[in-house]
């Protein structure tokens, strides 16, 4: 069992009234984790520490903020089995997943390293004789990530290390169903020599977390949020962002889908959505929740997509797929399933069974709009198919979502394939390869009910910055009174 305190101010610190919550193994049923229950006062304590922090952090020079950070990638990839161990017991998934978790978040610290000495401006012209006007870019102050539980090394990573680069200090909000492994980002921070209070880690009990994260948005010191996680929750966190006047960086749900054109090769196709849809269990804001396939080569593409789905296992142990985050998903999930057969759906390549948080993939196929199936987003490992057959109507069929993530399309003509990604409504598109792909340079966002705004590389520097505008005057000026 794991033991975490709150990081804050450079300090481990219980929770003000000493409260703590558990989180429960998802596989077993026993305590994973008992963890620190910050309370209000905590979540003051931490942005005081990080407001303190903020001027020498901001004021440090560019390449030795690099050095600190290419130092915590280096510290996160020594501390692999640490975040393994923690990921698997607290959230269900594979081994395999956690450590892709650390190698990616491991590059987005180089990445966000790389941006330090990115953070520039431009020389605007003025028609004001003798005035130099300059646009600069300068940080903030404190920043809130809010981070989710299912790619919780990644996400929890992504959600401070850009703004970090940008001379902003930050507080990181845990999510309750990954406590431990939030706090080990901290001490990854702590290990690579950060000053005390620039990365402040505060975990809370579930019950408190509408009163906390209103409190630390509320806050006059913080000055940006970000969040990732449901489209449900980043409404509630856009209007507690809008009624304070704090810009905020929202990256949700999505109900992906995949485009297979009648030229496609099948093959890649069926290898591409296997992997989109199923990979962590379906557990990924791009995993892929729609196939819309040309009605032509349907019976061929089917044929060879459930026999894949077929060959893939889940299992508590280190299967190709893992457990899913609790029995609760699993068994809301089997509800949608239930819903599709009802209304005339069949399921491929059988009714996918269940137990406990462990759910066998499947594949949806008849979907019509008044199913659960069409409608919501699944989260989990069971993929819809729908049938088109003109380009047009592939296209509507993406578009027919309040969810605008992710996409794909799969076609030999690249021309043809072009024309379809550039008009599905989603903020990433990728032409023959799946919707599950992130590298830490992309610009990472969606549209519609998927968020707005974007991380990664230099599109997040607008994000994380304050663009002024300074003028020189360097000659007489001259006024009408």
């Amino acid at each position: 069992m794991f033991q975490t305190d709150l990081l804050i101010g450079g300090q481990s610190l219980a929770a003000s009234s000493l409260a703590v919550f558990e989180r429960r193994n998802p596989t077993t049923g026993e305590v994973a984790t008992r963890a620190a229950a910050a309370t209000s006062e905590d979540a003051d304590r931490a942005i005081a520490a990080a407001q303190a922090a903020f001027p020498e952090w901001a004021a440090m020079a560019p390449g030795a903020r690099r050095a600190l950070l290419l130092r915590a990638a280096e510290a996160m990839e020594a501390r692999r089995n640490q975040f393994i161990e923690c990921g698997v017991t607290e959230a269900g998934g594979s081994p395999v997943w956690y450590g892709f978790n650390v190698m990616l978040a491991a590059n987005m610290l180089r990445e966000a390293a790389s941006m330090t000495t990115q953070i520039a401006g431009e020389v605007i012209p003025s028609d004001v004789p003798g005035s130099l006007a300059l646009g600069v870019r300068q940080p903030c102050g404190v920043v809130l990530g809010i981070a989710p539980w299912n790619a919780p090394v990644i996400l929890g990573t992504r959600a401070v290390a850009m703004p970090l680069a940008c001379g902003n200090t930050v507080v990181l909000k845990a999510s309750e169903m990954c406590p431990a492994l939030h706090r080990l980002i901290g001490t990854v921070f702590e290990d690579a020599g950060f000053p005390a209070g620039v990365v402040n880690v505060i975990t809370n009990a579930p019950q408190d977390a509408p009163q906390l994260v209103e409190r630390l948005i509320a806050h006059p010191a913080v000055k940006r949020v970000n969040f990732t996680g449901s489209t449900h929750v980043g409404r509630i966190i856009a209007q507690l962002a809008a009624r304070h006047l704090k810009p905020v960086l929202l990256e949700l749900g999505g109900k992906n889908p995949i485009v297979v054109l009648d030229d496609a090769d099948l093959d890649a196709a069926v290898e591409g959505c296997a992997f989109s849809a199923f990979f962590n269990q379906g557990q990924i804001c791009m995993s892929a929740d729609r196939i819309i396939v040309d009605r032509k080569i349907a019976p061929a593409f089917l044929e060879k997509f459930a026999a894949k789905t077929a060959s893939l296992k889940a299992a508590a142990s280190d299967a190709p797929l893992a457990g899913m985050v609790d029995p609760a998903a699993a068994a809301r999930v089997a509800k949608m399933v239930d819903d599709a057969i009802e209304k005339g759906a069949s399921v491929l390549p059988a009714k996918p069974a269940v137990d406990g948080n462990i759910m066998q993939p499947a594949l949806i196929d008849n979907v019509t709009p008044e199913m659960l199936a069409y409608q919501e987003e699944s989260f989990r490992p069971i993929v819809s198919i729908l049938r088109f057959d003109t380009d047009e109507e592939a296209i509507r069929l993406a578009n027919d979502s309040e969810y605008g993530l992710s996409s794909a399309v799969f076609s030999r003509d690249i021309g043809r394939a072009m024309a379809v990604a550039q008009r599905i409504e989603s903020g990433i598109c990728h032409i023959n390869g799946p919707t599950v792909h992130d590298e830490a340079q992309m610009p990472f966002g969606g549209v519609k009910g998927s968020g707005y705004g974007r991380f990664g590389g230099r599109a997040a520097i607008a994000e994380f910055t304050d663009l002024r505008w300074i003028t020189i005057q360097t000659g007489p000026r001259h006024y009408p009174i």
